[in-house]
């Protein structure tokens, strides 16, 4: 104990200390803190935004983007494969349409996680972070939103129809940076809602206008008043935000569907899907794709229930139909409007499943190895990176961490993992904690 005691701890041990006992270990002053920082310049890389797909609950690989056709029948499932356009890697038969464009995807097959619990697994996935008892870290969209912030009115970040944040909110980062939720489900189509996005028909953008006047008169007098005014300042960014969007026709249209054309809608899966959620993953991909065509930097869709402990025929057939016709319609449609090569899209779930099928004919968790998909942004097209064994069992091929998957795309972002943000006590905090690029998937 004494040996330990007495060899000298660097300031990241002292903080990663810290972290784990549950200590606060801050520096004297906000001086001493900010001259310790590490500090990089955010600018604006390959990729100017990421839809982030989230399949909450843990889509299975094996029936999904790396089933094992010639894995005994116990580990190898209940269906069969598709051939993509990429000669020698199959999907499951489930998704044809993302097997037609797999010649634009960036597939990782060797994904390796640490959690196994939903509450956990979803937290590391959101923030690139285990989940602490001493600190909440921010998700990653709340950090987008504080190196770049806003663009052309739209949040910097946005929910469908909330966001997912593993439970962090905005971690130590203020409350300001908080995403936008949508609130309401683009699947209604024309009955289709912001909440809070219109103004009430008794109040005119003129009396708006007087009432925003009247509010920032008063903000002045109270922060006059007032030794500590964060708290006022915070709720001040929030009118701000509320008041461009309000006042924006700009905004407004971008939340638009109706001016889709049906056609369009029709081929991200509207009214082609009538169970468990219908519409939905299509929908809410399109309304993903005019966000970012309008300016949104960050979006997050949420789609389906993939935690399949029982029966994973019956429900794989329920959620990933509608996923493969909506994400490969996603893709192309950005493609096509020269939107891919600056938009990552990203599916995402919080782990993988187990090898075997369970006597429930269903998968249990299971971090060990995983699969996710990505694509554009900067990354290469048409690559399957890693593996696993052909019981899905282990990584056997370029394995790559939630904090390596993290680093790269902030990297294709503009955004330096390895930066300190400031957490409270005064404390620097890295965006990601040893997390390293993964050059071989950069185009």
């Amino acid at each position: 104990m004494s040996a330990f005691f007495n060899t000298p701890l660097s300031r990241r041990g002292a903080i990663k200390l810290g972290a784990l006992g549950g200590v606060t270990l801050g520096f004297g002053t906000m001086e001493e803190a900010n001259a310790a920082q590490k500090w990089y310049e955010s600018k604006e890389g390959k990729a100017k935004s990421v839809i982030q797909v989230v399949c909450p609950g843990a889509m299975s690989a094996q029936e999904s983007f790396n089933p094992k056709p010639e894995a005994p029948i116990e580990y190898r499932g209940p269906y069969g494969v598709v051939k993509t356009n990429m000669p020698g890697y199959v999907f499951s038969e489930n998704m044809p349409e993302m097997a037609k464009i797999a010649d634009k995807l960036c597939v990782l097959r060797g994904m390796n996680g640490k959690e196994s619990d939903h509450g956990r697994g979803s937290y590391a996935m959101a923030t690139g972070y285990r989940m602490s008892p001493a600190i909440k870290h921010p998700s990653m969209g709340v950090v987008v939103n504080h190196e770049f912030g806003a663009r052309a009115g739209l949040p910097a970040s946005i929910g469908i129809p909330t966001i997912w944040d593993g439970g962090a909110g905005t971690g130590y980062l203020n409350p300001k940076y908080s995403p936008f939720d949508v609130g309401g489900d683009p699947a209604a189509d024309k009955g289709f809602k912001v909440f809070d996005l219109n103004l009430p028909a008794s109040v005119t953008e003129t009396v708006l206008d007087q009432r925003k006047g009247l509010r920032e008169m008063l903000n002045n007098q109270f922060r006059k008043l007032e030794a500590n005014p964060t708290k006022l300042e915070m709720m001040d960014s929030f009118y701000k935000e509320a008041y461009a969007m309000i006042s924006s026709d700009k905004v407004r249209d971008a939340f638009d569907l109706t001016k889709e054309p049906q056609k369009l809608k029709e081929q991200y899966g509207f009214g082609q899907f009538y169970r468990n959620g219908g519409s939905q993953a299509g929908m809410r991909c399109l309304l993903a794709r005019r966000l970012v065509e309008a300016g949104a930097r960050f979006v997050t869709v949420k789609f389906g229930e993939w935690d399949h402990h029982v029966q994973i025929r019956e429900e794989i057939s329920k959620n990933l139909p509608p996923l493969d016709r909506a994400v490969a319609t996603l893709i192309k449609d950005l493609d096509e409007r020269g939107l891919l090569d600056s938009t990552i899209v990203w599916i995402v779930s919080e782990f993988g499943r187990t090898p075997k099928i369970n006597a429930q004919a269903g998968r249990d968790h299971y971090s060990r190895v995983f699969s996710t998909c990505l694509a554009g942004g900067g990354l290469k097209r048409g690559f399957f990176y890693g593996d696993s064994d052909i019981t899905s069992t282990e990584v056997v091929e370029n394995g790559i961490t939630v904090e390596d998957l993290h680093s790269t795309i902030y990297h294709l972002l503009g955004i330096n993992s390895d930066k300190e943000l400031m957490a409270p006590g005064p404390r620097p905090m890295e965006i990601i904690d040893g997390g390293k690029v993964k050059k071989d998937l950069l185009a």
